[in-house]
């Protein structure tokens, strides 16, 4: 293993170390000693990556973000309409916070303590719900005009960002039976008559990598 390499390692390891202190604890009590410690490095090397316990939540939020761009675009890429793609999307976020202690700690960051970077990660996906509406209502998929379409855009993003603030304390409102159930109860708000046949509130299997799972 090259110099390089073992630099990539240990940066990596303290990221996620950092990830899995910010998540347990938050950003306030998590300690530079503990990220250090949890990563199998001396703190040192900590320092030799990260001036302080800023730069190292930044590193987190900004994994999380590349996370959740990657995650956006790889669901895009199959996508079938706009309306079912936003349904993928959202299962495929859920299962990045259930299962990436980076994303998840990356939103707890944004949420708790505010975004030490230009990025927010409320924002990014904000932005993605909006762009996928838009190009919803391009597809003859919406009932809403352009004005209500913003108010859509806002429920979408408050009830998903909801799911991801109530997870700390109980997981089960980022399943995949949860998130199914949010999307029985809004597609039919968002989408017309036609489509809305069409639609899968569970996800697309092939979009999201999440098995399905019985609902009802």
């Amino acid at each position: 293993m090259t110099k390089q390499e073992r630099a990539t390692r240990t940066r990596d390891a303290l990221i996620r170390s950092a990830a899995e202190e910010f998540d347990r604890h938050g950003y306030v009590l998590a300690t530079l000693s503990a990220i250090s410690a949890g990563a199998g490095v001396s703190p040192g090397a900590l320092h030799f990556h990260f001036e302080n316990k800023a730069a190292v939540a930044e590193a987190v939020e900004q994994e999380a973000c590349t996370a959740l761009r990657r995650t956006a675009r790889i669901v895009y890429g199959r996508r079938s309409n706009a309306l079912q793609n936003l349904t993928d999307t959202s299962h495929a976020l859920a299962r990045l916070l259930r299962d990436d202690i980076v994303v998840r700690a990356g939103f707890r960051l944004s949420r708790a303590d505010g975004s030490r970077t230009e990025l927010s990660l409320r924002q990014e996906w904000q932005s993605c719900v909006q762009q996928r509406l838009a190009e919803a209502a391009d597809e003859g998929l919406l009932v809403a005009d352009v004005g209500r379409r913003q108010d859509l855009a806002r429920t979408v993003v408050a009830a998903t960002i909801g799911l991801e603030a109530l997870c700390h304390d109980n997981g089960e409102w980022l399943s995949p039976r949860t998130v199914t159930g949010l999307w029985r109860t809004l597609l039919p708000m968002l989408a017309t008559p036609e489509s809305l046949a069409g639609l899968d509130p569970a996800g697309s299997p092939a979009a999201t990598g999440d098995a399905r799972v019985p609902v009802g």
